[in-house]
């Protein structure tokens, strides 16, 4: 779980910006959870632990397809991964957001209190992802953007799918929004946190320049 991009370090038992993340769930104590995208998982089990303290518990929903890599491609070793964090309050559903909003499981949804953005970063992508929860968003909630800061080229997917982080191009556009709380700790590539509900889609929704 070391250098998975959120300022973690092993000799303090420094969990980075994931203390954020804990915090986060330990104040608000959502009843429901969801999160974007893990590479190996980190910020899952971080916010599920957190939850799993509270004594209103709640469930964390993961949306990992595993396109990077084959991690979360097994039903069973998903599972255990997180068995092995002594978790049993993490549904893992297997698609990307463009597919799981067709889904039983994502009608079901509601209330969210915390929204966690971590998946492929592209603003396009940042902003499908944004909206496609945004209707089932909890009056208190918070939404957090990781690599919400860096333009930096990723290679995560291969060489010939390498693409340019732009998530930051999207943080932009909602600082224009007065009806909206934007704060971003620029900490590795950055954590942006948001707050209220946007009412101007249109600006949302116009194309991102180059």
């Amino acid at each position: 779980m070391i250098g998975m991009g959120h300022n973690q370090r092993r000799e303090d038992l420094n969990l980075g910006l994931g203390w954020i993340n804990y915090s986060l769930v330990r104040v608000l104590r959502p009843q429901i959870s969801v999160v974007i995208g893990s590479w190996k998982g980190f910020i899952p089990i971080v916010m599920a632990k957190g939850m799993q303290e509270n004594t209103e518990a709640g469930e964390l929903h993961f949306l990992d397809p595993s396109l990077g890599n084959d991690f979360w491609k097994d039903p069973e070793n998903v599972r255990g991964h997180f068995r092995s964090y002594d978790l049993q309050n993490i549904t893992h559903h297997a698609y990307t957001t463009q597919d799981f909003v067709g889904t039983r499981e994502y009608s079901k949804l509601e209330e969210i209190g915390l929204l966690m953005i971590d998946g492929y970063h592209t603003a396009e992508q940042a902003r499908f992802d944004y909206l496609a929860f945004l209707g089932k968003l909890s009056e208190e909630s918070i939404v957090l953007f990781h690599d919400s800061l860096s333009s930096r080229k990723s290679k995560l997917y291969g060489e010939d799918k390498a693409y340019n982080y732009s998530v930051w191009k999207l943080i932009e556009r909602l600082k224009e929004l007065p009806e909206l709380e934007v704060f971003s700790f620029p900490i590795e590539n950055g954590l942006t946190m948001v707050r209220g509900k946007p009412l101007n889609l249109d600006l949302i929704n116009k194309d991102f320049e180059d």
